[in-house]
Formats: structure tokens, C-alpha cells, sequence
């Protein structure tokens, strides 16, 4: 299995070891743009891996923050509570850059800017750019995703 993470299109394809399309998700990719600079709130460009996968078997619409669930699940109420969160829900597949010097170690380390694959509120749009850098996806399709995938899966996030 392999990931390609399309920034124009605004798509994430998922193939298997043959090459096949398995599956095909509408995604929201930074609204900074693309870049790789830490606290620049861009998407990074380039070759990762999965390098954890967190929240197995979670409730959908768990709410994340700092890697871990709160107790709480997501709802419009608890929304309008904390209007300024940036609400990770119900999967994380949490990305590590593997070119040196472009999206790993230094100061355009993917890991240590803690980029994700995440479940997003229901009301999120999808299919355009609005993210502050991680890659935000449905829940029921991260659900679909974080099935499939395994900790060492290539991820492709590329400009076209």
C-alpha cells in the first residue's frame, strides 16, 4: 500500500502493491499553501511515512489534542465553546518526512511539526484548502483509511 496526497485536486489515493486504486478521498490541505518551515501552517511536500497510528478503535468524533483523546466527542455545542480549536477527531496518522534537509530534521521536520492525517467535524469543507498544515479528511473515511494502512506506509504529498 502506498499514499498520493494531490494538493490541486485536493485528493488523497490510496493504491495497493500492484499499483490498483483501492480508494479516493476528498481532502483539505493547508490554507497557508505548501512549504515544509516549521510554524509556517503550510502542508509539506514530499515523501513520508505513517510513523504511528493513534486512536484505534476510538469513538467517532473523539476529540484529540496533543496525540491524546480529551473524553470529549465533537459536537456543534462543544464547537461554539472553544471556537479557536483546531479540532483533530476520531483518527491521527501522524507523518515523519524522510528526505533530510526538505521535510526531515532541522527546522522542516514533518514529525516534529506534528503533521497528520486527521478526522475533521462533519461541517468541515472538503476539496479546498483550509487546514493550518495537517490533512484533514471526513472521520467516516479516516475510519476507512487508518483500517487499511499500516505504520511504515508511504505517503506521497505532492503539488499536482
Amino acid at each position: 500500500m502506498h499514499i498520493e496526497i494531490s494538493i490541486t485536486q485536493q485528493l488523497l489515493t490510496l493504491f495497493d502493491d500492484l499499483g490498483t486504486v483501492r480508494a479516493r478521498y476528498s481532502i483539505s490541505t493547508a490554507a497557508n499553501g505548501i512549504g515544509c518551515m516549521k510554524d509556517s501552517g503550510c502542508t509539506p511536500l514530499g515523501k513520508h511515512i505513517i510513523r504511528a497510528k493513534i486512536g484505534t478503535a476510538a469513538t467517532r468524533n473523539t476529540v484529540f489534542v496533543g496525540r491524546r483523546p480529551t473524553g470529549e466527542l465533537y459536537t456543534p455545542e462543544l464547537h461554539a465553546n472553544h471556537p479557536s480549536r483546531d479540532w483533530i477527531l476520531t483518527r491521527i496518522l501522524w507523518l515523519s518526512g524522510t528526505e533530510v534537509g526538505f521535510n526531515r530534521l532541522g527546522n522542516v521536520d514533518t514529525m516534529q511539526r506534528y503533521i497528520y492525517i486527521h478526522g475533521t467535524p462533519d461541517s468541515t469543507e472538503l476539496g479546498k484548502p483550509g487546514s493550518h498544515g495537517c490533512i484533514r479528511m471526513a472521520n467516516d473515511d479516516i475510519i476507512e483509511l487508518f483500517d487499511l494502512v499500516n505504520v511504515g506506509t508511504s505517503v506521497n504529498i505532492y503539488l499536482e
